[in-house]
């Protein structure tokens, strides 16, 4: 139970927030003093301490519905599972915050090797093991900006996997610890959306390697406000297009860059309260340079679905400066060859001006960079989706920033580039703000006006940066404009997430877009489980309004009886194989110009089933396109008639398949995320959501009936969840976290799941510990 706590107690330097604990100073600061005499014994009075503790916190644990919550075994095994789960999934700090100065070096070295023999004397004079602490300081009188960057983006890990679900045999998996010659290895990898997640918890138990961690988030992040694929202890890595290779695909994915990175974020303000407000204006950040290339927004309009090209040419001088330069040769350099850096401020910027750039206000943020979110059974939303899901945690993010930024009175200097980027984004959004006080509302056409202004200013600033690979120099941000963004920018987020709260107190997850003739329409979708997770996470919801949507939830057709808790979305009933494509001869006979099409016997458009008597679109036909091809083949045949047959057929097609409400295998399929499919990562990060806003109905000091009512609603969501059930009940060994239920069978893909991220974080508070501005309660 008490495993990432056990690693905190374990940790000398964790003193510097234990000696703050409110009711133990005193008796800290005497286990502290014996610190030189006799470190073992120090660390057993320290486990001791923290043990009493927690023996303390499992008497004092919130009791709700009579229920004592803390003092099952199961749930000891269950959180024991879940560390277990999220060491193998991110790694685990190898030794503390000791660093072996050989891995170091040689970390040093692949990446950089001109500041590697710039510095060859200083590491020369390193001892074998050296504190993290010393290291860092040690590095800082070196006066070498590229080496403190180096520095922390260092994090000594071991244990990770190689990306990949080892129940999935198409995905590649090992745990490396040593190398070819048999002598000890710190590695990790994983892909973006996994390996960050999985850090945050372990964060929990080493929070002074909070900050690397952020500084390898920014540092892999593109110049285009974007994240590569795959992040290793070796650098990063993206996806390729291989002709030989029908899987292989490239582009951008979503939410992952805003909720993340926040979250880490948020655990350095708490840990380290000041620390943010330093790196904002210290240039020890990079860009990744991905060689995506986003098409300009005029092309984005026309095939939303197709707007990332691989510069392969860019690839190859790519490759030509790692062998130069090492690893850093894949991120942006500057006319000199050297590593491009920014401060904070700038990595925090870029990434929300991109998700603003495809803000169509009250639909989301357009997902039109060949990727989905993070659940890519809704892949087949790419080009026409809105995702509410990123602007959720975008107002969230925002208000973040303005948080950190309150005591920032002076200018900081961002690229230019950057700067005017900003600038054109702040008029558009602040013209939206007056217009929606003004009016109340917007117009299609007004909506189209304003994504056309954002879009156009991104795609300004990308292919300037594009063309000259780079960023031509800084400038002063003043402070004034860039909070008047941020607080328009909350005004019309805000707006959007009021209007798309459902009449059944829930929240939309992704909505449609439409663009025509200068207009931007936005149709919606049903509700989805991730949608309500986002919109409970936003920040903006009262106590009140979170019960609200919480006990909607449990009684909407996303909660799922049998198993006590909630699918990703409503299962429906599927048509069968006979009756997709169908047409109803009535249909057909009785509309004057599909008449004339079958009067020709035209069968490569429409065609008769004998066995069923209906008629069906031919089968080759696979998109709008190819009709619109066989159509136009018998042009001369329908003579005048070719108009009105072209557009009703047309509009048949659209009718019968309904492609734009396709969401990909989640909307056809019943397992991997589809229908009637629970996802306990999902159910997991609902469970820390309610949670959250439980804590922030205290600090309100909301009444005590809500409070208690939020605590009674959270350990509802927490008693669905598998360890709570039977092994006949959960298909599987109930402490394990598994992956996904499907409605066919029990618990799917043992281990491999975020869930456990999630559940780390929960149990900590269910604990009863929080640390804020630097002080462990």
């Amino acid at each position: 139970m008490f495993a990432p706590i056990t690693l905190v107690a374990n940790s000398y330097k964790t003193w510097k927030f234990i000696a703050n604990v409110e009711q133990s100073q005193e008796q800290v600061g005497q286990l502290i003093s014996k610190l030189r005499e006799n470190p073992t014994q120090l660390d057993q009075a320290i486990e001791k301490n923290i043990q009493e503790g927690c023996d303390h916190l499992r008497d004092l644990i919130a009791r709700v519905d009579g229920h004592q919550h803390s003092s099952s075994e199961m749930d000891d095994v269950h959180h024991y599972s879940n560390v277990l789960f999220n060491a193998m999934r991110g790694g685990v700090f190898d030794n503390q915050y000791w660093i072996h100065a050989a891995d170091f070096i040689k970390d040093i070295k692949h990446f950089n090797k001109p500041v590697f023999e710039a510095h060859a004397s200083f590491f020369a004079s390193l001892p074998k093991q050296i504190s993290l602490f010393e290291l860092r300081d040690r590095i800082t009188k070196q006066n070498d900006l590229q080496l403190e960057r180096l520095c922390d983006d260092y994090l000594p890990i071991t244990f990770g996997r190689r990306h990949g679900d080892p129940s999935r045999p198409w995905n590649k998996f090992a745990i490396n610890i040593k190398d070819h010659a048999g002598d000890r290895l710190l590695a990790y990898e994983g892909n973006w959306r996994d390996i960050f997640q999985n850090w945050e918890a372990l964060l929990l138990s080493y929070p002074e390697f909070i900050e690397n961690v952020v500084s390898k988030f920014v540092n892999a992040s593109t110049i285009d406000g974007y994240n590569p694929y795959r992040i290793s202890k070796k650098g990063i890595d993206w996806e390729i297009e291989d002709p030989k290779d029908p899987w292989s695909y490239i582009g951008y994915w979503g939410d992952h860059q805003i909720i993340y990175l926040l979250k880490l974020l948020e655990l350095s303000n708490k840990y380290h309260p000041q620390k943010l407000s330093e790196l904002l204006n210290k240039p020890v950040y990079s860009y990744a340079n991905v060689p995506y290339r986003i098409v300009p927004f005029e092309n984005l309009l026309i095939d939303p679905k197709n707007t990332v090209h691989y510069d392969e040419a860019e690839e190859e001088l790519i490759q030509e400066r790692i062998k130069a330069l090492g690893a850093d040769g894949k991120l942006v350099l500057d006319a000199k060859g050297q590593v491009y850096q920014v401060n904070l401020l700038e990595k925090l910027l870029v990434p929300l001006l991109a998700k603003l750039s495809n803000f169509v206000l009250r639909g989301g943020i357009w997902l039109n960079t060949q990727r989905p979110e993070w659940n890519d059974a809704n892949n087949a939303l790419v080009g026409q989706g809105l995702s509410m899901v990123t602007l959720y945690y975008m107002r969230r993010y925002v208000d973040f920033l303005q948080k950190i930024l309150q005591a920032q009175n002076s200018n900081i200097a961002c690229s230019s580039e950057v700067v005017t980027w900003l600038s054109a984004t702040a008029i558009s959004i602040e013209s939206a703000c007056k217009h929606l006080a003004e009016h109340g509302e917007f117009s299609d056409e007004y909506r189209y006006a304003v994504l056309f202004e954002l879009g156009q200013a991104a795609s300004g600033y990308r292919q300037k940066v594009y063309a000259a690979k780079c960023l031509s120099g800084k400038q002063d941000l003043t402070m004034g404009r860039l909070q008047s963004l941020l607080n328009n920018v909350t005004t019309l987020l805000d707006d959007s997430i009021h209007f798309n709260q459902r009449a059944d107190n829930l929240y939309h997850a992704y909505n449609l877009l439409s663009v025509h003739n200068e207009k931007v329409s936005v149709d919606y979708l049903y509700g989805m489980l991730e949608g309500q997770v986002s919109a409970l996470s936003s920040g903006t919801l009262t106590t009140k309004e979170v019960i609200n949507a919480l006990e909607s939830l449990f009684a909407s057709d996303l909660y799922r009886e049998d198993q006590k808790t909630f699918m990703l979305y409503p299962d429906e009933t599927q048509k069968s194989f006979l009756h997709k494509n169908s047409l109803e001869q009535t249909t057909i006979i009785s509309n004057p110009a599909l008449s004339q099409l079958i009067a020709l016997d035209e069968q490569r458009v429409l065609l008769k089933d004998n066995f069923t008597q209906a008629y069906r679109f031919h089968h080759d036909i696979t998109s709008l396109g190819v009709l619109e091809e066989r159509i136009a083949f018998i042009k001369e045949q329908l003579g005048n008639a070719f108009e009105s047959v072209r557009a009703e057929t047309l509009s048949l097609y659209k009718r019968v398949f309904n492609h734009k409400e396709f969401t990909g295998r989640s909307h056809g399929m019943f397992g991997f995320e589809g229908l009637g499919c629970i996802y306990w990562h999902m159910v997991s990060k609902l469970m820390l959501a309610a949670q959250e806003n439980y804590f922030k109905a205290i600090e309100r000091n909301d009444s005590a009936e809500d409070i208690k009512r939020l605590g009674q609603l959270y350990y509802r969501i927490r008693e669905g969840i598998g360890f709570n059930k039977t092994p006949s009940e959960y298909g599987a060994f109930p402490y394990d976290p598994y992956s996904h239920t499907p409605k066919h069978s029990g618990a799917q893909q043992p281990g491999m799941t975020g869930q456990v991220k999630e559940e780390v974080l929960s149990r900590f508070g269910e604990l009863g510990i929080q640390v804020k501005n630097g002080v462990m309660h």
